[in-house]
């Protein structure tokens, strides 16, 4: 399963052309060297571009790998968490975009300091930091090694996250939220071709859909599963609900491209846009984890799944593309929360404590955060291996840690009422004992030892 000279010599190609997207769309934030530029692209994207990059920055290492490894220890109900992302941007563009866009926010924690107070903002940048940090960044990192090392055998883990690291850091540092967003562009296309591939290969290889679903359990092919199911059950969709709307509304790692828009229209149809392009991943993500299932029931981890397909069913050459397509997946969630970690730090943490600095000197300290964010997600994405699957690493860590943040923000919207102190006390109180819960539950297992009920995650969400 390794590489020949040339599908390298393809990927060489495809990160040069992405470098030199970087160099060319980089000249205008060099240029104006504004937070502004550097943060929100001057705020004059387009609704493609923001749709695009909405998919691009989702598709990541727990889309690509992680996804497509659910779909293949669990089947058919993972694709709740597709179709859900596509209600959940309907919901954001309605009725919190225009919200946000008339505040004229840089960050979308700004919100939460002028519906509440300032110490709830830095409260919730501070967690939006850690999440960034160690489950977007350090899980696009490590699903790219992983099928890294699987075709350059000569690389370890660690190895590929910190060539990872770097390559994608460079051009987000370069160019700031306008590269981003138009590698994500190029980025979401070579995604889709590199998908589509795969998906026709397997059902071509495993004898087209009929014969896949024959070589199936039956439970693999349920979309709706039993109220006491351990994969997905039924009422636990509204948790993937509550889940979805922290990731797509409430998220600087996504809002800041909508923030971008130049205008609500094109917000609200770039969103709208990126949820469409969520529902082919039925084709895309779900059904390629069912054919590694048919095809390679055993394999060591369902997280190698969609490397095994790409280099035991695709021929030479061919791999090489949807490697690029990997790539580009997992480049496009890295720069995006890269940039999203520089936004936070520098317009929530360090611009409050220094009113007095210019747009320059910002810009400057988003690119050097840029830099500190790239290499401690490097160093920490290995560890992630000793975690099982990379999917259940991000859902399920999630489902503990964001419903409080979520219903903070849910009750500054829909409640005039709820006075400017009560988010920052809420928090206080309640995403400790979050934390406190995931501990006992997930890491320690003290709940389970004192014979207490188990509870789904996306139960937990929804309590």
């Amino acid at each position: 399963m390794v590489l020949y000279s040339f599908e390298i010599a393809l990927l060489v190609v495809y990160l040069l052309a992405t470098f030199g997207l970087a160099i060319y769309f980089g000249r205008k934030g060099r240029e104006a060297a504004s937070a502004t530029e550097y943060f929100l692209a001057g705020r004059a994207l387009p609704w493609y571009l923001i749709g695009l990059s909405f998919y691009a920055s989702n598709m990541s290492g727990a889309s690509f790998v992680g996804l497509i490894g659910a779909s293949y220890a669990h089947g058919l109900a993972i694709f709740h968490y597709e179709w859900t992302a596509a209600l959940v941007l309907v919901i954001f563009a309605a009725f919190i975009l225009p919200v946000f866009l008339r505040a004229r926010l840089f960050t979308v924690t700004e919100y939460l300091e002028r519906r509440f107070e300032p110490r709830t903002r830095v409260l919730y940048s501070l967690f939006t930091l850690v999440t960034l940090l160690f489950i977007d960044m350090a899980g696009a990192l490590y699903a790219g090694a992983v099928v890294m090392v699987t075709g350059l055998p000569f690389l370890d883990l660690w190895t590929a996250c910190i060539v990872i690291s770097l390559l994608t850091g460079l051009y987000t540092i370069f160019g700031g939220l306008r590269t981003v967003v138009i590698t994500d562009a190029l980025q979401a296309l070579v995604l889709i071709v590199g998908a589509s591939f795969v998906a026709v290969y397997g059902l071509a290889q495993v004898g087209g859909w009929h014969a896949l679903v024959g070589e199936l359990d039956k439970d693999k092919l349920q979309l709706f599963r039993s109220p006491d199911d351990d994969v997905l059950p039924w009422p636990g969709i509204l948790g993937v609900v509550v889940l979805g709307l922290y990731y797509w509304t409430f998220n600087q790692y996504f809002v800041q491209r909508a923030l971008a828009a130049r205008s609500l229209q094109q917000g609200r149809w770039g969103a709208l846009f990126g949820g469409v392009l969520k529902l082919p991943n039925l084709f895309l993500m779900i059904v390629p984890g069912l054919v590694a299932a048919a095809l390679y029931p055993t394999l060591e981890s369902p997280d190698k799944a969609f490397p095994t397909l790409t280099f035991e069913l695709l021929p030479v050459g061919l791999r090489g593309i949807v490697l690029a397509a990997m790539l580009a997946a997992i480049m496009s969630s890295l720069d995006s929360a890269l940039n999203a970690a520089s936004s936070l730090v520098t317009m929530d943490l360090v611009k409050p404590l220094r009113r007095d600095m210019d747009e320059r000197a910002l810009f400057v300290i988003g690119r050097i955060t840029t830099g500190a964010f790239m290499i401690v997600a490097a160093i920490y994405a290995p560890l992630i291996a000793g975690f099982g699957s990379l999917f259940e690493y991000f859902q399920s860590t999630l489902a503990y840690l964001v419903p409080p943040f979520v219903g903070i923000y849910l009750g500054g919207l829909l409640s005039p009422a709820l006075s400017r102190r009560s988010a920052f006390w809420a928090l206080l109180i309640v995403e400790p004992l979050a934390i406190a819960l995931f501990l006992t539950m997930k890491v320690f297992g003290i709940w389970s030892a004192a014979g207490l009920p188990d509870l789904h995650f996306t139960y937990v969400a929804v309590l």
